[in-house]
């Protein structure tokens, strides 16, 4: 009932910046919050930043100050603008929408280079 479609990433120098985008289409009126989680090889999947409809946010701690979600909710997209990035930050990040199910995108892949 809801797809996930993402783009922006790519390869990065480290101290640079990237925006990822995740356009949601379907039941979008059944989707509480949306959120980004990157998954490293031989790392668990991990929250990055969740944004609700009240546009409550919540960040992992390393990424406070340094990320930021937004939405907008004309275009039913979700945004993660990522300044200052790391080389820790390469993994690959997945949209998720949360409603009745869980949703997730194909994911994209962040790399960093030192």
């Amino acid at each position: 009932q809801v797809h996930l479609v993402e783009s922006g990433g790519g390869l990065v120098q480290a101290g640079g910046s990237l925006r990822l985008s995740c356009a949601a289409s379907g039941s979008i009126y059944r989707i509480n919050a949306m959120a980004w989680y990157r998954q490293a090889p031989g790392k668990q999947r991990e929250l990055v930043a969740r944004i609700t409809t009240d546009s409550s946010t919540n960040y992992a701690n390393s990424v406070k100050g340094r990320f930021t979600i937004s939405r907008d909710n004309a275009k039913n997209t979700v945004y993660l603008q990522m300044n200052s990035l790391k080389p820790d930050d390469t993994a690959v990040y997945y949209c998720n929408a949360e409603g009745v199910f869980t949703y997730w995108g194909q994911g994209t892949q962040v790399t960093v280079s030192s």
